[in-house]
């Protein structure tokens, strides 16, 4: 397993343990690309200079943590339990991803859940400046931007690939 470095970055006078975790924006490797991850939408809307209507993929550590959001029609259950890499918009309209990859669990696991976006200007490319400045804690490494996860909405009997 990869040895994960917190790098504490903007506030020098606060430990990691005193921040309050739901408000803190993590630059991190997800599952699939470099993004931002935190439990404040408001927060990462601000950073990213995105529309405040748009909805974030929420990112949960388990199967048992998306029931406490929100219910996946009989359908699709097999469906979302074996997906790897995969947004659901749901019903409710909301986005779920569940994550299975072990390094970005460690992270995920402390907060059980986190609004995830990818680390950029809404409608930019990343760089790797802007992201490193806007987060309150980079976790470390960061490879390298891998492709963004397949989206598909959930219908009570259909399904449509979004991405």
């Amino acid at each position: 397993m990869e040895n994960l470095h917190l790098k504490h970055f903007k506030t020098t006078s606060h430990s990691l343990s005193s921040m309050k975790l739901e408000d803190t924006v993590f630059l991190t490797q997800t599952d699939t690309t470099i993004g931002f991850v935190s439990q404040n939408a408001e927060k990462l809307t601000r950073i990213k200079q995105r529309p405040s209507h748009k909805h974030y993929i929420k990112a949960v550590n388990s199967l048992h943590t998306l029931q406490t959001f929100t219910r996946v029609p009989s359908m699709h259950k097999n469906r979302v339990r074996r997906a790897k890499k995969t947004t659901f918009i749901l019903p409710n309209t909301h986005s779920y991803r569940v994550i299975y990859n072990s390094s970005h669990l460690l992270l995920l696991n402390r907060l059980k859940w986190v609004y995830t976006t990818s680390a950029n200007l809404s409608n930019a490319s990343y760089n790797e400046d802007f992201a490193k400045s806007m987060a309150d804690i980079i976790v470390e490494p960061l490879k390298v931007n891998q492709a963004a996860s397949r989206i598909v909405k959930l219908g009570l009997f259909t399904l449509k690939k979004v991405r």
